[in-house]
């Protein structure tokens, strides 16, 4: 008898152990896109475009936790002078690396705290300017940086834009948070020559391709220095596709050199750290057409999926924030220009009555199309594997208990 509180104890630890196997696996955090949060807001259409052109929006939409200190328009009047990249440090001071809700806001412990603004997380801060100190006194709050100017007024909490705890918050501020270091003039990008950066590595042909072409060559030269990530297929690439090139009319060529142009900066390590959809040059240079891709990673192989083609990334051929440039194995083909390839449809179950025979079509192991509902299929084993340890378990404290 006096053995049976512990098999007791031993046996609920064992039932836990077994509800938590059995549990459903968590779920990832929903993302939100700042620039379509504030879309609908004309009065912040000046800091939401500010977001799009210093690549602040694509740093906070790959956050989890974020709050996002908007200004009206009136107030980034204050921001005319200063050069793009100034801009992007003193726009990092309002976003702010956790959530701050209303509720937050009004709650301070101790009426204040010092809040990581983007500014310092990205180490382009010197030592401890990069953090906002948030006041909340009298009934307002307010933010401020240890290095603002002295006749600088402290920057008021307005009121909450929208919020989604605690994931994203997005809050109006009455004025442009001031710090000196975020002020401070940022030198220019050196010069880069794509002609001479693409012909040094893998990518000689196609920089005569783009060189040819001065209106396409001027496109990309007038994007590298605000945030361009550009695809070069390699020689072997460009001299198996340059027959079909040769076709294409004038328009086409354009829109498929274009294409390999993604008007933002894109580190190797961001490309195989997130999975999605870009916009390419060549989606500004016409309206009414997509020429976007789709970019996956799987370990430390990044592929460009344009439903014509998949092409992987073999290289780095240069990354100097804020242009990078990689090398691809295949010419991107976009869908708008040429046909899609259809993945090949599922074999047909067989009949019950030829139960030992595949049916027509056979299995073709090498189709892809099995990687478009990978994170469904997953679902199985978790589960499964979460049955086996819930069985392991039962059977273990039957024999402890025995």
């Amino acid at each position: 008898m006096a053995r049976r509180p512990p098999v007791i104890l031993l046996s609920l630890a064992v039932v836990a152990v077994a509800i938590v196997a059995l549990a459903p696996a968590p779920v990832a955090a929903t993302k939100y896109n700042i620039t379509k949060l504030l879309e609908p807001y004309k009065q912040y259409s000046k800091f939401n475009e500010m977001l799009s052109k210093t690549r602040l929006a694509y740093d906070i939409n790959r956050r989890q936790t974020i709050t996002v200190l908007a200004v009206d328009n009136a107030a980034m009047s204050a921001l005319d002078h200063y050069s793009l990249q100034t801009i992007r440090h003193i726009l990092s001071l309002h976003v702010l690396v956790d959530y701050y809700g209303d509720k937050k806001l009004n709650k301070l412990a101790h009426g204040s705290t010092a809040a990581s603004s983007m500014y310092q997380a990205t180490g382009a801060a010197s030592g401890m300017s990069g953090y906002v100190n948030i006041t909340r006194k009298d009934g307002k709050v307010s933010f401020t940086t240890d290095d603002a100017d002295d006749t600088a007024k402290p920057t008021r909490y307005v009121k909450s834009i929208k919020e989604y705890p605690y994931d994203i918050a997005v809050l109006e501020v009455s004025s442009i948070i001031s710090s000196a270091d975020a002020e401070a003039p940022v030198p220019p990008p050196t010069p880069v020559d794509l002609v001479d950066l693409l012909s040094k590595k893998y990518c000689k042909s196609f920089a005569s391709l783009l060189s040819a072409n001065a209106d396409v060559f001027r496109t990309f030269n007038e994007t590298k220095d605000n945030g361009l990530t550009l695809f070069c297929p390699v020689d072997s690439a460009v001299a198996a596709f340059v027959p079909t090139y040769k076709n294409l009319t004038a328009k086409a060529k354009a829109a498929i050199l274009l294409y390999h142009g993604v008007p933002d900066y894109f580190s190797l390590q961001l490309l195989k750290s997130n999975n999605g959809m870009v916009t390419t040059l060549a989606t500004a240079s016409e309206n009414k057409k997509d020429y976007s891709y789709d970019v996956q990673n799987k370990g430390e192989t990044v592929t460009l999926e344009t439903r014509v083609v998949t092409s992987s990334v073999t290289g780095t051929v240069g990354d100097m924030e804020p242009l990078a440039v990689y090398a691809v194995s295949k010419f991107l083909e976009p869908k708008e220009l040429f046909k899609v390839v259809e993945a090949p449809a599922p074999a047909p179950e067989p009949s019950k009555k030829k139960k030992g025979k595949a049916a027509d079509g056979g299995d073709d192991s090498s189709d892809d199309s099995g990687d478009l509902t990978a994170d469904k299929g997953d679902a199985v084993p978790a589960m499964l594997a979460r049955w086996v340890t819930a069985a392991t378990a039962a059977v273990a404290a039957v024999a402890l208990m025995g």
